[in-house]
């Protein structure tokens, strides 16, 4: 509902609806997992939203979570990324999910709005723009989200560590063509967070 709202009220801010949903969408792993929802209710729910994202991809029936300007399966990606860790590490390795889930959610999120508010030099990877501002910004998210999560889950992760997690994190979205790092970037945090658990 705010995506569209924010749709109709920004027009011309096509981006900014897109990741209203981006961010959104994070929070509710860390409130299944309080909640203790199990495998067999989480997975199908998000196969069923992986479903109903690819089909409105196709018909843009929802135009506010998918219109912007340069071709991207960023939406379709997220969600398959959240079916996928949902399948091999839910709920045995929670922490892990909500890693990957908010180092995507919260770090791409912020960089791209954030970045692009900031007059720092840039690049282009594969056609994507990025710059200092916007890989600043999702590095420093993601270490203190990491940090936090930690804390929350009794994760016994050295700084150092959480610190290579977000270099993998930021390395991943630099190389995202398409939209991939939407894949890429969930998946591999959330194994390089239980890989590097002790």
């Amino acid at each position: 509902m705010a995506a569209i709202a924010c749709r109709r009220y920004f027009p011309a801010q096509k981006e900014f609806s897109r990741k209203i949903v981006h961010i959104g969408t994070g929070p509710v792993i860390p409130l299944a997992w309080a909640l203790k929802i199990p495998s067999n209710l989480a997975i199908p729910c998000a196969a069923t939203i992986t479903i109903a994202l690819l089909i409105n991809h196709r018909l843009q029936l929802i135009s506010a979570i998918e219109e912007v300007n340069r071709k991207s399966y960023g939406t379709i990606a997220y969600a398959f990324s959240i079916t996928f860790l949902l399948i091999f590490l839910w709920p045995e390795n929670a922490s892990s999910v909500c890693a990957g889930v908010l180092a995507m959610s919260f770090g791409d999120g912020f960089a791209g709005l954030i970045g692009r508010q900031l007059n720092t030099p840039s690049w282009i990877i594969f056609d994507q723009t990025k710059s200092i501002g916007g890989t600043l910004t999702m590095a420093l998210t993601v270490f203190c989200m990491l940090i936090i999560l930690a804390l929350v889950s009794g994760v016994g992760l050295h700084p150092l560590l959480l610190l290579v997690i977000t270099l993998l994190a930021v390395g991943l979205e630099q190389i995202g063509p398409w939209g991939i790092d939407n894949l890429t970037v969930p998946i591999g945090v959330a194994y390089g967070w239980l890989w590097l658990n002790p």
